[in-house]
């Protein structure tokens, strides 16, 4: 029963990460390709790590002791990737975005910063704009 769990992990975790993978290929823009590659990857990723985890708490269990050590390094590189994945893709969209890079079916840029004129002229846009 134990290993149909871990199989079944593994499995959801394969699937995620062909489905970010397809969505690198797939997606249009860097945008959604970014979506794609960390939500799907990050989720795909907890549940490969969590079979790991299962696999060394039951070899902890049965009386082997790298059991646990594989368990404590599969939580400490959970922990790694759900802290880098986030920030990471935070940091490449927003790169791409001060760069230039404009999503494909962007109509409004909430985030374009005021370059041109003064504190008045901004204003005198606001009020048009109204």
């Amino acid at each position: 029963m134990f290993e149909i769990i871990i199989y079944l992990l593994l499995i959801i975790g394969v699937f995620f990460n062909l489905l970010g993978s397809l969505g690198l290929l797939r997606f249009p823009d860097v945008y959604t390709r970014l979506h794609a590659g960390t939500k799907c990857t990050t989720f795909g990723s907890i549940f490969l790590i969590g079979s790991v985890i299962l696999l060394g708490l039951k070899d902890w269990y049965l009386g082997s002791t790298n059991g646990s050590i594989l368990a404590i390094h599969a939580i400490v590189a959970l922990v790694a990737i759900l802290l880098t994945n986030p920030t990471g893709a935070h940091a490449i969209a927003r790169a791409a975005h001060k760069s230039g890079v404009m999503p494909i079916n962007a109509q409004v840029d909430h985030l374009k910063e005021d370059t041109g004129g003064s504190k008045k002229t901004t204003e005198i846009k606001k009020k048009e704009a109204r």
